[in-house]
């Protein structure tokens, strides 16, 4: 296996290469609002019948 160490030499213009480069990485991406990258939900759906209060359950816990 070779393993070349040489200098990469480009026919290109330095000035047209560093236009280039600015085009491409001269502005920075726009901004994401921390509140856009959270998404919460629920992890199970509520149970309607689970939270109902029932005035007799102490005795069915503790006497039944």
């Amino acid at each position: 296996m070779t393993h070349r160490t040489d200098a990469h030499t480009t026919d290109q213009d330095p000035a047209d290469a560093a236009a280039r480069r600015r085009d491409r990485y001269g502005a920075l991406p726009e901004r994401i609002r921390p509140q856009d990258t959270v998404e919460t939900k629920p992890a199970t759906a509520p149970d309607p019948a689970r939270d109902t209060y029932n005035p007799d359950e102490w005795l069915i816990r503790y006497c039944g």
